[in-house]
């Protein structure tokens, strides 16, 4: 009886295993990359990203430079703070786009994953900041 049931605990945990993560979850590690900031489109060919690591240490680009930065998550409530970046210059309008990004980070005080699998960066009040999940970078992995 007690081999029948420590069998049927190992079958039941290996079946939970092979189930799919929950895709309306965020996941440690896992790279976004930004298509809109608020009511509007990334600068064609620009590379804006989001890494929320275990450690509660967020990082990416944000188009000219690197940025880094805390988070807290709680449920579906996120925070960035202390945001940091490397000290590159880029074309004007690039950094425009940067400054816009960076700025809106703080701002963020919940999550939220779309009908079509899209993660968005809600700010107290307008739109949110729009990604999609991707692979890591090379330059970004751990």
């Amino acid at each position: 009886m007690r081999a029948a049931l420590v069998l049927s605990l190992a079958l039941l945990a290996s079946a939970c295993q092979l189930l799919p993560a929950d895709p309306n979850r965020l996941k440690p590690n896992q790279h976004y990359r930004v298509e809109w900031i608020g009511e509007r489109p990334l600068i064609d060919r620009s590379y804006l990203s989001l890494t929320l690591g275990k450690d509660g240490k967020a990082f990416g680009h944000a188009g000219c430079n690197r940025w880094f930065g805390d988070y807290q998550l709680q449920g579906s409530t996120l925070h960035i703070e202390r945001i940091a970046t490397t000290l590159s210059q880029c074309a004007p309008s690039l950094m425009e786009q940067e400054n816009r990004y960076l700025a809106a980070l703080p701002d963020v005080v919940r999550w939220d994953i779309s009908a079509t699998g899209q993660l968005q960066l809600w700010p107290a009040s307008g739109a949110a900041i729009r990604l999609w999940a991707e692979p890591a970078p090379a330059d970004e992995l751990e």
